[in-house]
């Protein structure tokens, strides 16, 4: 493989992204840095192919990255492969209001042939290539220049073993059936939806200290301006103000801005400044929150009575039952919620009773349920069976528990 010398000029930029926009697939990483930011800063995009690979200094003086970004976001040709690529996505959208697509994340994919719920780089490149990857440049201040050669290597490495991976990882999903089971999966990681700030739903991130409407609706108008300010300021929002502070002062409101000298967590100098005035305004402009804003309450105990909790922890030992039999990561067949929520009775909007979940899993959990399936010790092994079954198995179980209605 090619591995080109750090990309600097625009020139170079749109040569590299005009071979790329004819592969079927390119391999994306990015190193940014956010620890006293709001906006995580871009330091370097690495890409490859199954060709060549290169390494981007979107810091450069004069380097325009819309080659790179129309590639990433309008190319719809090509697949877009990132290993765990959350925060990658989110950069993108940030720069271009869009996410790349169509897209693969390699960490999610091997959740679908592995027991593995969330697999790091290192481990993927262990598992895969059969090697160990150099750790030491991993936490390195990406944004001082000159970049040295090691650490231009390094990140060149993440995309150039990536583009291995991913056609041997491809064929295994094929080989196993189990590609369209992550369509879903991808599309909620490109889903734009995910990367907006929306200043409605903010607060719902912050442990709620109560159910009380005009404590909520505090919580609320509190969270989106402290938004605001880390926005304007691009400061980390806890530097504004952290999570227990925000929600303290949403139950215990201050009568006065002077007041706010003996809000714990706060410098005294909140009593007469500029953002202690914006805070207190803030307060008196918040209104409760209407009856549809209330979260929902969550479930208490399940149709079973006092045995709910059991129920939810019996359909958990299902799912590792489950996951073990056909090899896929508990996590993506099934979040610990839902099971909550089925064992509390609830049938609707439930993605383990849907699609390819339901036909794997959420089948046998709802029979469970109903008292249909058991769980059977049969020679110190555990396993599933159904009631009718296991009555007239020739293989005695040694010990049965099961669900009854």
């Amino acid at each position: 493989m090619k591995i080109h010398p750090l990309i600097t000029t625009t020139d170079a930029l749109a040569d590299l992204c005009e071979r790329l926009a004819k592969a079927d697939f390119i391999t994306v990483d990015t190193e940014f840095m956010r620890e006293n930011t709001y906006w995580p800063e871009l330091c370097l995009v690495q890409i490859a192919d199954d060709k060549e690979a290169a390494a981007i200094d979107p810091l450069a003086p004069g380097l325009d990255m819309t080659p790179l970004l129309d590639l990433l976001v309008d190319n719809e040709d090509v697949l877009k492969v990132f290993h765990a690529g959350g925060q990658d996505v989110e950069i993108i959208y940030n720069l271009t209001g869009k996410t790349p697509h169509p897209i693969f994340d390699t960490q999610i994919a091997m959740m679908a042939v592995s027991q593995s719920e969330q697999i790091g780089y290192s481990n993927l490149v262990e598992s895969w290539l059969g090697f160990s990857i150099d750790k030491g440049a991993r936490f390195t201040d990406w944004s001082r220049r000159p970049l040295t050669d090691r650490q231009i290597e390094y990140a060149i490495g993440d995309v150039t073993h990536l583009s291995k991976i991913f056609p041997k990882l491809l064929k295994r999903l094929i080989k196993t059936g189990r590609g369209e089971w992550l369509d879903i999966e991808m599309e909620k990681l490109a889903d734009p939806e995910n990367y907006r700030t929306d200043m409605d739903t903010v607060w719902q991130k912050i442990r709620a200290p109560s159910r009380n409407p005009a404590v909520l609706g505090r919580l609320k108008a509190l969270a989106a301006w402290r938004e605001r300010e880390a926005m304007d300021k691009n400061i980390p929002r806890g530097r504004i103000m952290r999570d227990e502070t925000l929600a303290d002062i949403a139950s215990h409101p201050p009568k006065e801005q002077q007041d706010l000298a003996k809000v714990r967590g706060l410098s005294t100098g909140w009593k007469d400044n500029d953002i202690g005035r914006r805070l207190m305004q803030t307060l008196a402009e918040s209104k409760p929150l209407t009856d549809a804003e209330m979260p929902p309450k969550a479930p208490r105990g399940a149709p079973l009575g006092k045995e709910g909790a059991l129920v939810a922890d019996l359909l958990k030992l299902l799912l590792k039952i489950r996951s073990r039999e056909i090899d896929i990561a508990a996590r993506l067949l099934a979040r610990t919620d839902d099971l909550e929520l089925l064992a509390a009775g609830q049938r609707k909007n439930l993605p383990i009773l849907e699609g390819w979940r339901f036909e794997q899993f959420g089948r046998d959990a709802l029979e469970l349920v109903e008292g249909k399936l058991a769980f059977a010790v049969v020679n110190g092994r555990l396993k599933m069976a159904h009631i009718d079954d296991i009555g007239g198995s020739a293989d005695k179980p040694e010990v049965v528990v099961h669900v009854d209605e």
